[in-house]
């Protein structure tokens, strides 16, 4: 029997394959990635809005609005294909799916996520590379608890007839605490402070994210069974 890593990586490793023949979630949110930045570009006053706070808002608004194109369509293609009542007989445990999911969701998040950077340091001319690193941790627990969610929630709204339009209505209220800690920790190290000054909030995005994937693992199987 295949260990539990062996299946998260092959059930993973099947999305990717996938979403890298089709490209229509990674291309639908690259476009919607670079339209963002450069409508923002010319929207706002720059004499009213520091770069530094509207580069941490856009960013956290591309991972949330940006992310729900693909969390959206994570079980369409099972779902039409009738492929999920093959995964439910395989030997696969149902916690070893729910987490191949999210580390395809994360990866694919993760490469829009690199765009997004580029597209907001060219237009707002931000600099990431002096505190490069913590951001890229804000980044990424917020990435992992945020998929966490979305792929729990996605799994629950496959099932409707209203499919993605109910997801972001009952994942937001969730997402809250995810958002305004990773916005002010994203603004005050774009702003040049020190690495401690966001301690505190990359613990508490630790928190969320572990709480997220236990939750998601505990409770997926009753979802996918349903």
């Amino acid at each position: 029997m295949r260990s539990y890593v062996e299946e998260v990586r092959a059930l993973a490793a099947k999305d990717l394959r996938v979403e890298f023949r089709t490209r229509e979630r990674f291309a639908s949110m690259t476009a919607f990635v670079v339209l963002s930045a450069l409508l923002f570009n010319y929207a706002v006053d720059w004499t009213v809005v520091s770069p530094q706070d509207l580069a941490s808002a856009l960013i956290w608004m591309i991972i949330v609005l940006g992310g729900l194109l693909g969390l959206g369509r994570t079980f369409e293609l099972e779902k039409e294909d009738g492929a999920m009542q093959g995964l439910l007989v395989a030997p696969v445990r149902r916690d070893a799916l729910f987490l191949g999911k999210v580390v395809a969701n994360c990866v694919l998040l993760a490469a829009v996520e690199v765009i997004a950077l580029f597209a907001v340091a060219l237009f707002f001319q931000v600099n990431f590379i002096p505190n490069g690193l913590p951001v890229a941790a804000v980044l990424g627990l917020g990435t992992v608890g945020f998929v966490a969610l979305g792929t729990l929630f996605s799994g629950i709204t496959a099932g409707t007839r209203m499919g993605e339009t109910l997801l972001p209505v009952l994942l937001f209220p969730l997402l809250v605490p995810l958002v305004v800690f990773g916005a002010s920790a994203t603004s005050t190290l774009l702003a040049g402070f020190p690495a401690t000054m966001v301690y505190g909030s990359l613990r508490l995005l630790g928190a969320f994210s572990l709480l997220a994937l236990a939750c998601g693992m505990a409770l997926f199987r009753y979802i996918v069974e349903e």
